[in-house]
């Protein structure tokens, strides 16, 4: 596999196809008056009131260029109920509310998508989704002349034989890598989704993790008395959390099913995810928290994080719980073995119920308080917003044809996925 890493110049030292007026904003903090400011579009169909980790990374990017890209110019084009411009750099393109979807709304019009991005004369668009967005991202950047990067946020190909058994794997994995080798530059948020795009044929792909405020996600925010007086439980119950779309994909069953293995004095909560599941004695339901800091308090008040997707692209949340200095236990498979190893947590071998609940049973056999502090160091000392920002920045730079140079191309290193 190639990846695409970032250097002084090129292999030939060639101008790229989308060189332009210098645009010193993408790396430079503080451009001179005269420099022409760079507009950078996002765009994805993956955002709704209740969405997940593709919405949160899209508000820190806005946040973090704000205070550390002031002339660049960061827009939005997103799914709503009408057609819209909150002058603030939101616009909202009218689509059809999924039924069951959880708020989400599916594009009826490529076109229409396609027109509203031209009309915003971005430098660079990025597409967060392989749907309708994505394919007007696409249209948009010929229509323009501009570069255009995917995000791969997700693996439809798996979802696919998830939902509907293996054999839609295949011809789903086929549109997918076709869609993805027509962008400038493929992002993967970690090793997994990085391999699993190569060995469908895509190649140009730049692994970059996704990041975690630190300051909001923080175990001073823990407050494990209250949290268990809110829900009723003594003192003494090892409190396990999961938080996340309730999305068959999630496992949330294997949860549940490991809870009850497990018994006393082990307690599950789950965050969103539990809508739909019937209930048990020793779980507990809560329903969406869009407050980032309660989110922020709930995670740090329980005792361990626990996640059963095998095929996580990446578990944005899990950092979040890192971050909050939550040991965790996951499968060893997936996004969350590139997050998750010995020194910060307990990953079982297989996404059962069985198997996750020797995991459990292990961590809390171990100690947890070097656990918890390893937990936080790593979410700080790897995972911070700068890191995927200022990687970002450097490859939209280098897209545009400004001074830091081009790609260059590097093998993917032969290690296996581990922090």
């Amino acid at each position: 596999m190639v990846l695409q890493w970032l250097s002084d110049e090129g292999p030939d030292g060639v101008p790229g196809p989308f060189a332009r007026a210098p645009q010193p904003a993408w790396h430079d903090p503080a451009p001179r008056d005269d420099t022409r400011p760079s507009h950078l579009v996002d765009t994805t169909m993956l955002y709704a009131p209740r969405s997940g980790g593709v919405k949160r990374y899209l508000m820190a990017k806005r946040t973090w260029f704000a205070a550390n890209r002031p002339a660049v110019r960061h827009s939005l084009v997103v799914p709503g109920s009408f057609n819209g411009d909150n002058g603030r750099g939101s616009v909202t393109v009218a689509s059809m509310r999924l039924p069951f979807g959880d708020g989400y709304r599916w594009p009826t019009s490529v076109r229409r998508w396609s027109d509203q991005l031209v009309s915003l004369k971005p430098d660079l668009i990025e597409a967060g989704d392989p749907y309708g967005p994505g394919h007007a991202a696409l249209d948009a950047s010929v229509r323009l002349g501009v570069p255009v990067v995917g995000f791969c946020h997700s693996d439809p190909a798996a979802l696919a034989a998830l939902h509907l058994g293996d054999w839609a794997e295949a011809p789903v994995r086929r549109r997918w890598a076709e869609f993805f080798r027509q962008f400038d530059r493929v992002v993967a948020p970690s090793r997994h989704i990085a391999e699993r795009l190569d060995a469908a044929g895509v190649h140009k792909v730049t692994v970059q993790a996704l990041g975690v405020d630190t300051h909001i996600f923080s175990p001073e925010r823990r407050d494990a008395n209250r949290l268990r007086q809110e829900l009723g439980l003594a003192d003494d119950v090892r409190l396990l959390v999961f938080a996340g779309r309730p999305a068959r994909e999630k496992n949330v069953e294997v949860l549940l099913e490991a809870a009850e293995l497990l018994g006393e004095p082990y307690h599950l909560l789950l965050i969103h995810a539990g809508q739909g599941c019937r209930p048990q004695d020793n779980a507990t339901f809560l329903d969406y928290v869009s407050e980032p800091r309660e989110m922020a308090r709930l995670l740090a008040s329980c005792d361990a994080f626990v996640h059963a997707n095998d095929r996580e692209p990446f578990g944005l949340i899990a950092l979040e719980a890192l971050a909050c200095g939550l040991p965790m236990v996951g499968v060893a498979s997936g996004g969350i073995a590139e997050l998750v190893d010995e020194e910060v947590g307990q990953l079982a071998s297989r996404a059962t119920s069985e198997h996750m609940a020797a995991a459990v049973d292990g961590l809390f056999s171990r100690d947890l308080a070097p656990i918890r502090a390893a937990a936080r160091a790593r979410a700080v000392n790897r995972h911070g917003w700068d890191a995927t920002f200022e990687g970002l920045s450097a490859l939209y730079g280098a897209l545009c044809g400004t001074p830091q140079g081009q790609t260059h191309p590097l093998p993917l290193p032969p290690s296996s996925p581990r922090p």
